[in-house]
């Protein structure tokens, strides 16, 4: 029985799959990566609205904005989370910032800022 040029080529390609799969690797874990810090950066921005909303209630009524807010995000988030209250006239407003965590050493995203304007309840 005599090898014919297709089972001879077939059996120097048998490898050339796997390395094609190794070379692309690195590819599909970049890009699984951002996707995943991408959805990262949409859910602390809205939990930074969540957070600017809650604690602009709570300013409105005269409790304070900063435990509202920090009680208003995920308990990951509450460490990196701060409220800035302004009061002008009939109106509070809160400004939350919440830190943007990254899965990337290295990589700093920066803050995600919310801001809500309540009035103020007498």
């Amino acid at each position: 029985m005599t090898d014919t040029p297709y089972a001879r080529r077939a059996r120097r390609d048998r490898g050339q799959v796997a390395l094609e799969y190794l070379g692309f690797l690195p590819v599909l874990i970049i890009v699984a990566m951002a996707a995943v810090q991408l959805g990262l950066v949409a859910y602390t921005a809205q939990q930074a609205g969540t957070a600017a909303r809650a604690g602009a209630r709570s300013a409105s009524l005269d409790r304070g904005a900063q435990g509202a807010c920090t009680a208003a995000v995920s308990s990951w988030l509450a460490d990196g989370t701060t409220c800035g209250e302004a009061q002008g006239g009939d109106e509070v407003t809160v400004t939350a910032t919440v830190e943007i965590p990254s899965i990337v050493p290295g990589w700093d995203f920066g803050p995600a800022r919310r801001t809500a304007t309540m009035p103020v309840d007498h």
